[in-house]
């Protein structure tokens, strides 16, 4: 098994980025199964390190009749079997500390919600378990907020800390499904954030996907159709690369401008 530290190096070092992806939450055994052996096929064909991602519980619900996942123990079995049937690593999400020393003896990346991003007890709890920590920006939080996330994980003894940009907001768009209610979203300004992200170099790309998202109990409307995954994901290579070139290709102009002047 790979250490944290050799993980996070592989990842901080993937060319031309890594991709921490899958559905939302937990919706069933066969459900996870299915996604994880498609997924992997598909960052295998283009070329980009998978973290297979999903929920074992949706705490931060809007409403209390919305769907959660499985729990704790039954969702860290089904991620557990997965990451063993696919030799995948896991990253999932926990939302208090006595959650983290369970979430850590299988998942390989521990996130942090955005919503809970400074809480001081939570971060020090996940850094202690010597996993890699993955913390979502707050929808309201400044980079600086995020810096000092960062050096709690650090302060706790463990070096091995990401940060995830997630995008600032002021409140969801709501609307009513199912007797409860959801989150709204806008799925066609994915493919958008994804190329100005890999444009400017990012290391990972975060991305739920699901299969079909419009039947998805948990924020359909921001997950990825699982059938369109392999076309972005081939052209954020691309512009991955592209911009890399650039970044590694300087020309310096001085002496025209000298003979000119």
């Amino acid at each position: 098994m790979i250490s944290s530290a050799d993980l996070f190096n592989q990842l901080k070092s993937a060319e031309p980025f890594f991709v921490l992806a899958g559905p939302n939450v937990i919706e069933s055994e066969e459900h996870i199964f299915k996604m994880a052996k498609h997924i992997k096929h598909i960052t295998n064909k283009v070329g980009v390190p998978l973290v297979f991602k999903s929920s074992f519980d949706k705490a931060n619900r809007t409403s209390s009749k919305s769907f959660r996942g499985p729990g704790l123990e039954e969702g860290l079995k089904i991620l557990e079997k997965v990451k063993l049937a696919y030799d995948l690593p896991i990253v999932t999400d926990v939302h208090e500390s006595w959650q983290c020393e369970a979430v850590g003896k299988v998942a390989d990346i521990i996130q942090i919600p955005a919503f809970l991003c400074r809480e001081t007890d939570l971060l020090v709890a996940a850094a202690k378990t010597g996993k890699i920590i993955n913390i979502k920006k707050g929808q309201m939080c400044s980079s600086s907020v995020m810096a000092n996330s960062a050096e709690k994980v650090r302060l706790a003894g463990n070096p091995n800390v990401m940060v995830c940009e997630r995008g600032t907001m002021f409140g969801y768009r709501k609307k009513l499904e199912g007797g409860g209610v959801a989150s709204g979203g806008l799925r066609e300004l994915i493919p958008c954030i994804a190329r100005t992200s890999v444009a400017v170099g990012v290391d990972g790309i975060f991305m739920e996907v699901h299969d079909d998202p419009l039947s998805a109990p948990v924020d359909g409307p921001t997950q990825w159709p699982l059938r369109n995954l392999e076309e972005l994901l081939q052209e954020l290579v691309a512009i991955a690369r592209v911009s890399m070139g650039k970044q590694q290709f300087k020309i310096d102009l001085t002496p025209f401008r000298e003979d000119q002047s």
